[in-house]
């Protein structure tokens, strides 16, 4: 199978940095420059006894701050990208990706909010320590208040860093510590009375115009996510980031419509047209053909494989990632979109 080059590039490791025992920072070079935004990540590839793996790991670079592309990599157990990663990278490897994608990311345009917290737990932090870098420069009037949680001092990812943006930044930009270890039970872990406690000490202005962005394990944006909406925050002013892999399934919800439809997507300067019938997906069924297209979790749950629909109608089996305004304005997901009453025209 053809690989173009417009959409695999090469990337080479200029230097590798230690960030806790079982996570570190991969910076490339700058040869190849990639366009990103601030809370993106960047989408790995390699070949498994022929078979492509993709894995997604959240860049740390700001490109307001001019710092060379970087990728922070916590090592899975069971992880066979992020153990090569962690384990066996070195200085002068290559890597191979698709680019930056992903909706966690600032907003275009900042009016009406007037403060941003950011929520990260452990290797959460990733994609929050870019988003925060990029907020401070793009948007100065606004205020950023950090609550970090981790099980103690020592396995803080970027700590030091941190503090001293905080002092820089002293105006602008707070950040809470919370450790597991700490003898203080009453600010610990992260609870949801404790929770509210830290959001109306720091707040300057009514939650609907405040944005949250939340990142860690499952459970822990699950309680954050709930307890601003039992709160009344409004659910467009929550963003969240999924770091799980999650295996692919058979949806348990199933499209309206399961006749075959041709689809049509212009992508990267190439028109696509193939068919696609249920159980297949617009995805599935472009690799079917030999068609390679921007995706990694394959679930409805990054992002990567974000597409606009410009004809038909596009049945989504599952979506974690596209709000209404999103949904509105035709953006669909191929990984677990189908078309349905016809044929589809989609562009990437």
């Amino acid at each position: 199978m053809e690989i173009p080059s417009d959409l695999y590039k090469k990337l080479i490791i200029k230097e590798i940095r230690q960030e806790r025992r079982d996570f570190k920072d991969l910076i490339f070079e700058e040869s190849s420059p990639i366009s990103y935004k601030a809370g993106q990540y960047l989408t790995f590839v390699d070949f498994v006894y022929g078979e492509e793996v993709r894995r997604s790991y959240s860049i740390i670079s700001s490109p307001e701050w001019n710092e060379p592309l970087g990728v922070g990599v916590k090592r899975m157990e069971n992880g066979y990208f992020s153990r090569k990663l962690v384990d066996h990278a070195q200085i002068g490897d290559q890597v191979i990706t698709t680019g930056a994608g992903g909706l966690f990311t600032l907003p275009d345009e900042i009016q009406p909010f007037k403060q941003i917290f950011f929520f990260a737990a452990g290797s959460g932090i990733t994609p929050i320590f870019s988003l925060i870098k990029s907020a401070l420069f793009l948007f100065p009037a606004i205020k950023l208040t950090l609550i970090y949680s981790n099980p103690s001092p020592e396995q803080t990812i970027y700590k030091k860093e941190i503090i001293q943006i905080a002092e820089r930044f002293a105006q602008q930009f707070h950040v809470e510590f919370l450790y597991s270890n700490s003898r203080n039970l009453q600010k610990a872990r992260l609870y949801p009375e404790l929770l509210m406690q830290l959001v109306q000490s720091f707040s300057i202005s009514d939650k609907e115009n405040i944005l949250f962005y939340v990142c860690g394990p499952e459970s822990y944006m699950r309680m954050i996510i709930f307890t601003l909406q039992r709160e009344r925050v409004p659910s467009i002013n929550i963003k969240k980031e999924h770091f799980l892999v999650y295996q692919k399934a058979t949806p348990t919800a199933e499209p309206p419509d399961k006749e075959q439809h041709f689809v049509t997507i212009h992508f990267s300067g190439k028109t696509y047209h193939y068919p696609v019938q249920y159980p297949q997906t617009i995805l599935s069924a472009a690799k079917r053909e030999g068609i390679l297209l921007p995706y990694s979790c394959e679930v409805g749950r990054c992002g990567n494989c974000l597409a606009k629909c410009k004809e038909g109608t596009v049945w989504m089996s599952y979506n974690e990632v596209l709000t209404d305004n999103d949904l509105n304005k035709g953006m669909t997901l191929t990984c677990v979109g189908y078309p349905v009453g016809g044929d589809v025209t989609l562009t990437i």
